[in-house]
């Protein structure tokens, strides 16, 4: 399975990107700015591939495990092997300060606000599709593109 993210806008503190399963569109995502150099909490995560796995151990895991039960939660959907950078996930948040570096999901994303919004139906609409494919024991990347399109 593919997924894409592509990097439309961005200023020092959020950029978001449009996010895509196999072609598909399915979603926002909201990062933290760039920076030059990696400043813990505060930097999204340099362009270019990364394998996605299920992460089930630590604090986020067990947290999600609690709010979605585990019928549904299988584990964090963990961007792997980004150097300098470690237990970055796909998860659920609204503003920068909820990314922590990691990619929020999010249903709408407004260009002059700093934020995106119905990021829990976003994650339960993706979250699926990606852990049946992993469970399956199928390869999961990602592929982040930057591409300004829209400027604040």
């Amino acid at each position: 399975m593919q997924l894409e993210q592509i990097r439309y806008q961005e200023n020092d503190n959020h950029t978001k990107s449009l996010f895509f399963i196999d072609k598909d569109f399915k979603c926002f995502l909201l990062e933290d700015g760039f920076n030059e150099v990696k400043v813990y909490g505060e930097t999204r995560i340099p362009a270019g591939t990364y394998e996605i796995g299920l992460r089930t151990e630590g604090r986020k895991h067990n947290d999600y495990l609690k709010r979605f039960g585990k019928e549904f939660h299988k584990g964090m959907l963990w961007i792997r092997n980004i150097p300098n950078y470690k237990y970055v996930y796909i998860h659920i948040g609204n503003k920068p300060k909820d990314t922590l570096g990691c990619p929020l999901t999010g249903f709408v994303a407004d260009c002059r606000q700093e934020s995106v919004s119905s990021s829990t139906g976003a994650y339960k609409l993706i979250y699926p599709i990606i852990v049946r494919e992993l469970l399956a024991g199928n390869k999961v990347t990602l592929t982040i593109k930057d591409l300004e399109l829209c400027s604040d």
